[in-house]
């Protein structure tokens, strides 16, 4: 099923700015929040797509990435969950196969990058999910990798073992062949050897002359504390085999992390929606809050706390990436209105209504005495 487009998601203009996104995001994330609509798996999955369309949008890299490309831009194309083949060619073929026709090789082989018939392999992508605790401690993990390496049976040369591949007749091992056109000199690529400068008269059996064959790796990874979400991670040379003996390509590891089910996060500060009853609100008291390191603290709430009011519990929040510094953690709390009220606490809060004053209500009776100005008074 096709994603919803990410401002439509959280009912932004495409040019609404950082401010008004965040603003968007909160209200969206309030309403649809799990705590405030337990066991409603549809508001789960919205709360889950909102927090994706916002840590993509509040990013300028991805937003701009988002906005030419759309969704394409971050999707895992094949080869399995996660992992994607080809993420990128090498820019040096890319040169070659645009200016190789105007300009010289001058290199065995060819230019740009190739020598020899040996091609830099490709860059490969993984896509990993980590938990909002794992993004805090940090984690040594293991990936696997199906990707082309070197063959075995012939090192990688392409030919069958005890044979070599042997220079091109056509293009001396240049890759190029030259024709003159009138007062021009036109290079064009060798259509014996393909530019590769070489020729395998005897394949390798094993490989069909490629000098590669397909195989899972195993990777071991560090992933540092405080890391967030859509990092990427290069890993040099853990890439695609080249062909025939030719250097690795890269692989890319684009980490992302899972919504939490307590906490929000944004950049090194952690967010917490703690909702309070009306009497823990007017008379004050405390409760206990757990942190994203595993532990709890406790949080004093004064009397007539008001919807809203935030507690700023200073470095308990994500370590900042390879820093010793710590963001902090802010609660918010919300009042809840009582429901289901029974006979005898409907006639307490009755009471309490009628031994109200503007002095336990001053906010309210300050906006109704404006109403009363602002209509002449009546």
């Amino acid at each position: 099923m096709a994603k919803v487009d990410y401002y439509e998601l959280l009912g932004v203009a495409r040019d609404c700015d950082d401010k008004g996104l965040k603003v968007a995001f909160r209200k969206l994330a309030m309403q649809y929040h799990p705590d405030k609509n337990p066991g409603d798996h549809t508001a789960e999955a919205k709360f889950k797509e909102i927090n994706e369309a916002y840590e993509m949008l509040k990013d300028p890299q991805k937003r701009a990435a988002y906005d030419r490309f759309g969704h394409a831009a971050f999707e895992n194309g094949g080869g399995g969950p996660g992992f994607s083949g080809d993420f990128s060619a090498s820019m040096s073929d890319i040169f070659d196969d645009i200016f190789g026709e105007f300009m010289g090789g001058g290199r065995r082989g060819g230019g740009g990058g190739r020598s020899g018939g040996r091609e830099r392999g490709a860059d490969l992508r993984y896509n990993m999910e980590i938990t909002l605790e794992e993004a805090f401690n940090g984690k040594t993990a293991e990936v696997h990798v199906p990707t082309k390496v070197a063959c075995d049976a012939c090192s990688g040369t392409g030919a069958k073992p005890g044979s070599h591949p042997k220079v091109c007749t056509t293009c001396d091992g240049h890759g190029r062949v030259r024709a003159a056109q009138g007062f021009f000199s036109i290079e064009r690529t060798c259509p014996t050897c393909q530019g590769r400068g070489e020729i395998i008269s005897d394949p390798c059996d094993k490989c069909a002359g490629s000098g590669r064959k397909t195989q899972e790796r195993t990777l071991s990874v560090n992933i540092p504390a405080g890391i967030e979400d859509g990092t990427r991670i290069r890993l040099s040379g853990e890439g695609e085999a080249g062909l025939r003996g030719g250097p690795a390509g890269d692989l890319y590891l684009f980490l992302s992390v899972k919504p939490h089910s307590l906490f929000q996060r944004e950049g090194a500060d952690i967010f917490c929606r703690v909702p309070i009853s009306l009497t823990t609100a007017a008379l004050g008291g405390q409760f206990d809050v757990p942190t994203v390191d595993g532990g709890k603290t406790r949080v004093k709430v004064p009397d007539g706390t008001q919807t809203g009011k935030q507690f700023r519990l200073k470095g308990k929040g994500m370590p900042v990436l390879r820093s010793s510094q710590m963001g902090d953690m802010y609660i918010q709390v919300v009042v809840e209105t009582p429901r289901n009220l029974s006979r005898r606490q409907r006639e307490l809060l009755e009471e309490f209504e009628k031994a109200s004053s503007e002095e336990t209500n001053p906010e309210s009776a300050g906006f109704f005495a404006r109403i009363r100005d602002f209509f002449g008074g009546t």
